[in-house]
């Protein structure tokens, strides 16, 4: 079979369509190297509280162009800000205390680096523990330069897989040409993500909130299946 190369921005704590993508894919790519996006989903995520969606923001320090891998968390207490308020959100869901500690650790033992450094390391702990391995890089680790274009992500999935597949969201197709991957020699499939519905105890459902959302109520093994069995060879 071929291999299925994803890539991805590094978002904070993504949501279940996020590790979906990972499921499906052989080699997983975080584009680490492109300008950062003021308040999207590589520094804040959506969880539910009492009244609805809320956001989860980590605070950071960048300047105007700066890449991903260049922003930095503004404060050292961000990570037990977040725990105070999941702890408040989520203590009485009911595989909390099975995954309390875990996540717990998780946020406290971040590297105090770079927001792109600490995306990845969550996604890449957090997809060992749904059971999900494939093979993870940073597109700053490849000899790939420019823009993220068509052009740039053939030559990111040339350069992991020469002759593999680019799985792409149904998102980019109003603007991704999948003829320019065939005529380099790849394939090119569109992933379609549908969500699933899940118990959060409120209705109406809320979807495309932080995987921690699914995790503190159905637990890690209720949390891969749901993964894995919405998850295919797109």
């Amino acid at each position: 079979m071929s291999v299925i190369v994803a890539i991805h921005q590094p978002n904070y704590l993504p949501w279940l369509g996020y590790f979906y993508k990972i499921a499906a894919a052989d080699i997983f790519i975080f584009v680490d190297d492109v300008q950062y996006s003021k308040n999207s989903y590589i520094n804040r995520v959506q969880v539910l509280g009492p009244a609805g969606p809320r956001w989860l923001t980590v605070p950071v320090s960048y300047h105007f162009g700066n890449t991903i891998r260049e922003v930095r968390p503004a404060v050292s207490d961000w990570p037990s800000r977040h725990l105070d308020t999941l702890h408040t959100l989520y203590a009485s869901a009911p595989a909390f205390k099975e995954v309390w500690v875990r996540v717990k650790e998780l946020l406290l033992s971040l590297p105090q680096t770079d927001l792109a450094t600490i995306n990845r390391h969550l996604v890449e702990n957090l997809s060992k523990e749904f059971g999900l391995s494939p093979k993870f890089f940073a597109s700053s680790e490849i000899n790939v330069h420019g823009k993220v274009s068509d052009n740039r992500l053939i030559e990111l999935v040339k350069a992991v897989a020469p002759s593999g597949v680019y799985l792409s969201g149904k998102g980019a197709a109003g603007y991704q040409d999948p003829e320019k991957f065939k005529q380099a020699g790849l394939g090119f499939r569109y992933l379609d993500f549908q969500h699933p519905v899940y118990d959060q105890a409120r209705t109406p459902f809320q979807p495309g909130l932080s995987v921690l959302d699914v995790l503190f109520r159905l637990g890690w093994s209720g949390t891969a299946d749901l993964i894995v069995s919405t998850a295919c060879r797109a």
